[in-house]
């Protein structure tokens, strides 16, 4: 990661000003361009918004492969949708991991939100969006997958870092497979930084 990209991701965690004044977005002339950085996080016109997403995916996928597991990013299921958007918005899945549980596909959903959204005079909680964005995902999907004898399993993340349940359950069997199959002394915590390491640096991007 560049010094730059350091020190932008540093002062986003610290919730320290990015930009001097809150302005318009130069981009999608829409929303305000917070001083914090948090539209940034958020504004799909900028051309790193998909990136950001498909970094974290990648680094998984590289994860499952050199762990011996067999997976296949981007994999075509021809059941993945939005039951209220109907069979025409098939889409794949992140991650498809094959014979995970019980001998049946995992499908891999990574979403990625931001633990300051919808946030409240009520306070802040550690985790409470990416948890939110994980029930969503399963209420979702996760009844078409079984009736499709596949599992599903949301990967959600904030953008400090948070992971729910769901990963960090995923990671930590990867992990043990990766102890298991390649025993190296890099391993033993190596599955976890390199997928903390990829959040942040698609976000300093």
């Amino acid at each position: 990661m560049s010094p730059v990209g350091y020190h932008a991701i540093l002062k986003y965690r610290l919730m320290i000003p990015l930009f001097p004044v809150d302005a318009i977005c130069l981009v999608c002339r829409k929303a305000c361009l917070d001083s914090f950085g948090e539209h940034v996080i958020h504004c799909k016109e900028l051309p790193g918004f998909k990136y950001r997403h498909v970094m974290v995916r990648d680094v998984l996928f590289d994860i499952c492969r050199r762990a011996g597991i067999s997976a296949k990013k981007e994999a075509l299921v021809n059941f993945l949708t939005d039951p209220s958007d109907g069979r025409s918005t098939l889409r794949p899945a992140g991650v498809l991991v094959f014979g995970w549980v019980g001998g049946k596909h995992a499908c891999v959903d990574l979403t990625r939100i931001s633990p300051l959204v919808g946030l409240s005079s009520r306070g802040f909680t550690a985790g409470q969006a990416a948890l939110k964005a994980a029930s969503s995902k399963v209420t979702k999907h996760e009844k078409t997958c079984i009736e499709n004898q596949h599992v599903f399993i949301p990967f959600a993340f904030d953008t400090f870092g948070f992971l729910a349940p769901e990963a960090v359950e995923l990671l930590s069997r990867v992990q043990r497979v990766m102890h298991n199959n390649v025993m190296t002394p890099r391993s033993t915590d190596m599955v976890f930084k390199r997928i903390g390491f990829a959040i942040q640096k698609g976000l300093a991007a």
